[in-house]
């Protein structure tokens, strides 16, 4: 099953309409960077247009790697919808004995989060289309910015089937914009079988933690 898209009109680096879900982006190349602070860790990621959010670190993404729980030393972990890849970079950063799987629709932004990785040294971190993720391969972890402006049915089957593939004791760190249904969305994962928490809020953001009992 292939991550849905996201149809939330963050930047896209040209103001095209055709934004970062695309699987293969026509927008113009222009490359660029983004610093980004994982709890103190600093590192650099090149960006491009076509990708999410390719001029500055998405807010929401800033804030779940500032507050999220530290991840366990070693395991199986899933960035759902790596982008360029600050997420996947910072858990193999901190965790540099777990194996890092990022997952984008995106082919640009799956070779962009490939590059860095392999520019930060990051040799465990690997980087797949949705589609070719084994489907017995289970996850420790699943950290995401998810794509809540697919639509509330396309975003429950995402989160359904990746979920789904968390190993027993596994969770799901999501951070999720207040006004975009986060409230909902933790009541229909409590309801759905996966018990939720609100880990945090700020700045319009909240920041849930889903687990498989």
């Amino acid at each position: 099953m292939a991550a849905a898209p996201d149809h939330r009109p963050g930047p896209s680096g040209d103001g095209a309409p055709e934004h970062y879900f695309s699987e293969a982006p026509a927008a113009r190349h222009r490359p660029g960077q983004v610093v980004v602070d994982a709890g103190g860790d600093r590192f650099g990621l090149a960006t491009d247009a076509g990708t999410f959010s390719p001029r500055r670190l998405d807010p929401g993404t800033a804030f779940l790697l500032d507050v999220a729980p530290a991840p366990p030393p070693a395991g199986t972990f899933l960035d759902l919808g790596c982008g360029y890849g600050p997420l996947a970079v910072a858990l193999a950063r901190r965790s540099p004995a777990a194996r890092v799987v990022a997952v984008d629709v995106n082919a640009r932004s799956r070779e962009l989060c490939a590059v860095n990785a392999a520019a930060l040294g990051c040799g465990n971190v690997e980087v797949h289309a949705p589609d070719d993720i084994d489907p017995d391969l289970r996850f420790d972890l699943i950290w995401s910015n998810p794509p809540i402006r697919v639509g509330k049915g396309a975003l429950h089957d995402l989160l359904r089937h990746w979920l789904g593939r968390l190993a027993p004791g596994g969770a799901a760190v999501l951070v999720v914009g207040r006004n975009l249904g986060a409230d909902s969305l933790q009541r229909w994962l409590d309801e759905a079988g996966w018990p939720t928490e609100r880990l945090a809020s700020k700045r319009g953001y909240r920041l849930l933690r889903s687990v498989r009992t």
